[in-house]
């Protein structure tokens, strides 16, 4: 075909093509087709990050939590002022012991979750940290306690009783609350990084973009209807997973609905890596192995499989550089913890920087000529 052919079929495509509303909408019905009817698509974008939530709620526990071994040692008045129904209903076992030395041994070794002390108005909490979670738990289970039969102390003439505490920080999230915003960030990033490094591969295979150049629908509707199946899927990723985590025991907060516009502005950031991944990728299997490279070790510095505040020192650091810990830390802020959106707006900022910078790099090392 002459240059003159192909000039005159593009003159002749521009003129017959239709309105650009009208061949977007077209593209973003085929597109969300096309991805509906991917088994494999649909199974790592929904499906996986819902099986591993479902796991590690199983594994740490969700509501059915056991329920925390705890020695008194000595006389411990404030226990003796809580009714028996009280204590069950926190959690919580009591065993008395009268040695301090032997019974903080047996806590050192991980053989009781925590021990209670008390000297006048002066209350001491010393929990496990050999036991990990459970060791936390009984020191935040039996702090609530004494603290809520403080108010009732302090409703009546009197002074107040003191509460000190030791041993690991205190987490009172449950399990599924700092696990399902994890979880989520991760199945976005999932979404976001596979989705757009497979596409990029795709279209440098089939040549696309210069088959388009010759039909109605343009290569910048194109790209437009494709980005906007990636956000229509991660808004469907967002409402059933929230949903599934409900179930599962996870605590909606009013300010649950931000969660939306959070995972959409952290979707363009995952996007702009994708296409980089889809610009160093020759193959589909190449552009999948440097997929899993990037969003696996970003799961687990960020917090997607256990809190961030678990992280030792230099992953730590490591973790404030991944886009998918501050989207994890802000999803948990609004959902889990009920903050408004003014207390994110750090990690708002961070994922709008994040995502200007990855697209820059995005662009200037986009290979054009390859579509």
């Amino acid at each position: 075909m002459s240059v003159e052919t192909r000039e005159a079929a593009r003159e002749q495509a521009r003129a017959t093509r239709p309105g650009a509303m009208p061949t977007y909408l077209a593209l973003v019905r085929a597109l969300w087709l096309s991805w509906t009817r991917d088994k494999a698509q649909v199974f790592f974008n929904l499906l996986l990050p819902l099986l591993f939530l479902i796991l590690l709620v199983t594994v740490y526990g969700s509501n059915d939590v056991p329920a925390s071994r705890v020695l008194a040692v000595g006389d411990v008045p404030v226990l003796e002022q809580v009714a028996d129904i009280e204590i069950a209903n926190a959690g919580l076992e009591f065993s008395e012991v009268a040695d301090e030395d032997a019974a903080l041994e047996r806590v050192e070794s991980g053989d009781a979750d925590a021990l209670i002390t008390q000297d006048g108005q002066f209350v001491r909490v010393i929990w496990s940290q050999t036991n990990g979670t459970t060791g936390e738990l009984a020191g935040s289970r039996l702090q609530a306690l004494v603290e809520h039969e403080n108010v009732e102390l302090l409703a009546e003439p009197g002074e107040g009783l003191q509460v000190g505490s030791g041993g690991a920080e205190d987490r009172s999230l449950e399990p599924v609350q700092y696990l399902a915003p994890g979880m989520l960030a991760w199945g976005i990033a999932i979404a976001g990084v596979f989705g757009a490094a497979g596409t990029i591969v795709d279209l440098k295979r089939d040549k696309l973009i210069r088959r388009l150049r010759v039909t109605p629908a343009s290569a910048g509707r194109f790209i437009s209807a494709r980005i906007s199946v990636s956000l229509m899927v991660v808004v469907l990723q967002t409402v059933v997973f929230l949903g599934v985590a409900a179930l599962l025991g996870l605590r909606l907060s009013a300010w649950t609905w931000f969660a939306v516009p959070l995972v959409l502005l952290g979707t363009f950031s995952f996007l702009a890596m994708g296409v980089i991944i889809g610009t160093i990728a020759k193959t589909s299997p190449g552009a999948a192995g440097l997929s899993n490279m990037v969003t696996m070790p970003m799961a687990f510095v960020s917090g997607a499989f256990y809190a961030v505040d678990a992280l030792p020192g230099w992953m730590g650091w490591l973790s404030q550089v991944s886009p998918m810990t501050h989207l994890n830390l802000a999803i948990q802020a609004v959902v889990s913890l009920g903050e408004p959106p003014s207390t994110v707006l750090n990690h708002i900022a961070y994922l709008a920087a994040f995502a200007v910078v990855m697209s820059l790099i995005a662009w200037k090392t986009f290979k054009f000529d390859e579509l």
